[in-house]
């Protein structure tokens, strides 16, 4: 897969980027209170986070692992925790930095997520539980707030 990415008109004419593998690189499901948490009444509390991680493996080759876990509770009881690591590995060629940093924080989450979520909503009905939908994720906005926040950071301590 290649594609010619412009971030905000920023990317050169010969940018590419490359989906060279997707995998699992972690996954783990627990029901700690099983089998009595099955015959416990309630309404379930879920609780969503989000983590990715960027490393380069080599140049212009980077491993993004996109974090997610889901907690499920019942009163103060743990029903379910379900946390999936799913990585990719990607070549990015030609961007310039910033350009390079919001296709990694960005696109490449965006690319992962349906995995993960497949397998959150796998290891959740396999586990005993009713179905589990988790809700598209704007990686954009998330990526925006990350950046205004920064800047700021940046901006208070450039006045102390």
């Amino acid at each position: 897969m290649t594609d010619n990415i412009p971030a905000n008109g920023g990317a050169e004419a010969g940018a590419q980027l490359q989906l060279q593998k997707v995998y699992i690189k972690d996954a783990s499901f627990e029901v700690p209170g099983a089998p009595q948490i099955f015959q416990e009444q309630g309404q379930p509390q879920v609780q969503l986070n989000l983590e990715h991680k960027v490393g380069t493996l080599g140049q212009d080759v980077y491993e993004v692992v996109l974090t997610v876990t889901v907690t499920c509770k019942l009163e103060e009881k743990t029903a379910y925790l379900a946390e999936v690591q799913q990585a990719g590995v990607f070549g990015v060629i030609g961007f310039d930095a910033a350009s390079r940093d919001a296709v990694l924080a960005t696109y490449c989450p965006n690319v992962l997520f349906p995995y993960a979520r497949q397998v959150i909503s796998d290891l959740i009905q396999n586990g005993g539980f009713p179905p589990f939908l988790l809700q598209p994720i704007n990686f954009d906005a998330l990526y925006a707030e990350q950046q205004r926040r920064q800047a700021e950071g940046q901006g208070l301590s450039g006045n102390a």
